[in-house]
This record gives structure tokens, C-alpha cells and sequence, in this order.
């Protein structure tokens, strides 16, 4: 069975500077379905406006035939309440932890914030989607499912991300096994570690590169043949994140419309996987640009 899910991009790359309505525009112009919000300072819509701003935002970018998928914003009543009133269910996170009194403290410290919130959620229809990221957080989709499989989806669900897995060295079919019963997105992106200092060091500095979507830790023909195979439902999101290269040094990310060739790159290869059938040998050959659905 051949995917049918939405493909949405995050805007952090283009900040207020770009109206909502030309955001709009181009997105449509590379052609995805929506967008993940950021609800930032700095950003189309201000956390301090965001009951007013919102609503605004989702109807300048419904009127380019682009909807907002999910926020990335502060985990907060006010918040909360707004995607509510706008019909918008995801609220994505990164969530650290706090190990001064150790890991598992920590998941506690976590879990009695979000039970407080429980009540906010549940009226608003919004949950709280719990993204892994690599280092001192929430890293794989094992911790995330350690920390949230004790909630109902509907509150607080699971945003796999099989870029941060591959640093973190979880393989992309078993990580998504993991979290399956919680998972509300999936974030497609790719990176993979660099030696940033020399080999005669007497320990090695690794640095992280985000790169295409052939240059990933792990299989993204893989993972896309999972998901058709499993049915998945909602959307994908891709975070339009690549690390800059200036004479060949690697350091800060691409931002603006300097993302969209490699995203282009990374829309046109998904849609290519999207599309497939279910397989026994999921990963493409090297002509795989000839059935690029038009």
C-alpha cells in the first residue's frame, strides 16, 4: 500500500521578516501540504499575541491551500488554549531533563508539569507531542516511550524523529515499533557525526551535519516502507535543516530561502517513497528520480 499522508515543512528557517502570506506562497510552490508553526519571538506569530495571531496565521496561509499542521511553541495554558480554538492538535516539544538528582528524577519532574496540564488538554483537544533529540533529553524513541506510555495519546503523544535516533544509534523499523501506539508525527530529516578535530587528538570532537536525505544514519526508504506498510495517518513533517559550509568548514545552519534546494531534494526523493508499494527490498536503486510522481 502506497502512502497518502501529508507532507509539512518547519518555518524556522524564514522568520518574520517573510509574510505569512508569501510563507504561504512558497510553500505551495515546492509543493507541500502545510506548514509546523513556530510560535516564537522573532516569528510570523509572538507567543504574546498568539490568541490573536493564530488565527490569523491559519487563515492568510489556508488562503495559499496550506495548513498548519502542528506548533512548535512553549508548553503553557495560554498556548495550549490557543491551538484549541484554532483546531490545531500537535504542539511539538523538545523536552531536557533535568539530571541533578538523576534521570529517572527528572522523567518525575517532567510528568508533574504535564499532569497539571492534563485537564487544559483534554478541553482544547490538543496534545503534547514529545519529539526525541540527541544529547542530555529526551533522546530515542525508547526514552520517549519510558516517559509518556503511561498517558493517553490524545494528551500526550510520541513525534519520532529517525535523524536523532540514527546519531543515537537506534535503528529507524525498531524505533518506530517502539513508539507506534503514541505516535502522532513523524520529523524526517538527516545528519550524520564528523570528526571536527584532528585524528592525533587523544580523544575525538564529533560534531553533528544535517545534510539531504542521502546522507542520513539511517534508511529513510526503510522507514517510508514501514510507515505505508503500517497505515500511518498523519502528517510528515521536515524541519528544513542543513548545516552551511563556508570554504569547506562546516558551522551554523542554512536559513531562508537558502534551505530550498536541499529541501526540494528531500520533498521530491519523499514523494518518490511515498508512492511505492510496500516492499521486500525498500531501499531504491539509483534511477530512483525516474518515477517522481508529476
Amino acid at each position: 500500500m502506497a502512502g497518502s499522508y501529508d507532507i509539512t515543512v518547519f518555518t524556522k528557517p524564514w522568520n518574520k521578516e517573510v509574510a505569512l502570506e508569501d510563507l504561504g506562497k512558497k510553500m505551495k510552490s515546492i509543493g507541500v501540504d502545510g506548514v509546523e508553526l513556530p510560535v516564537r519571538n522573532g516569528y510570523q506569530v509572538e507567543p504574546d499575541d498568539i490568541e490573536k495571531g493564530l488565527p490569523e496565521a491559519k487563515k492568510i496561509l489556508a488562503d495559499q491551500g496550506i495548513k498548519i499542521g502542528s506548533v512548535a511553541g512553549g508548553v503553557d495554558e495560554r498556548t495550549i488554549n490557543a491551538m484549541g480554538e484554532s483546531g490545531i492538535s500537535i504542539l511539538r516539544i523538545c523536552q531536557g531533563v533535568n539530571l541533578a538528582n538523576g534521570y529517572m528524577e527528572g522523567e518525575k519532574e517532567i510528568r508533574a508539569r504535564w499532569d497539571e496540564l492534563i485537564p487544559t488538554l483534554d478541553k482544547a483537544g490538543v496534545n503534547i507531542g514529545v519529539q526525541n533529540h540527541c544529547g542530555n533529553m529526551v533522546c530515542n524513541a525508547m526514552t520517549i516511550m519510558h516517559l509518556i506510555e503511561g498517558y493517553d495519546p490524545k494528551h500526550i503523544s510520541a513525534v519520532y524523529d529517525p535523524a536523532h535516533c540514527g546519531l543515537d544509534g537506534e535503528p529507524e523499523v525498531m524505533g518506530l515499533d517502539i513508539c507506534w501506539s503514541h505516535l502522532s508525527l513523524v520529523n524526517l530529516k538527516s545528519a550524520y557525526w564528523y570528526q571536527r578535530n584532528g585524528l592525533d587528538e587523544p580523544e575525538a570532537v564529533w560534531g553533528i551535519c544535517w545534510s539531504t536525505c542521502h546522507h542520513a544514519l539511517f534508511s529513510w526508504g526503510r522507514l517510508v516502507n514501514e510507515l505505508n506498510r503500517r497505515g500511518y495517518q498523519g502528517d510528515i513533517c521536515l524541519p528544513a535543516e542543513y548545516t552551511a559550509s563556508e570554504n569547506g568548514v562546516l558551522g551554523g545552519m542554512q536559513m531562508g530561502d537558502d534551505c530550498l534546494a536541499y529541501l526540494k531534494e528531500d520533498i521530491s526523493y519523499l514523494k518518490y517513497l511515498m508512492a511505492r508499494e510496500v516492499s521486500d527490498n525498500p531501499v531504491p536503486t539509483t534511477d530512483w528520480r525516474k518515477g517522481i510522481p508529476q
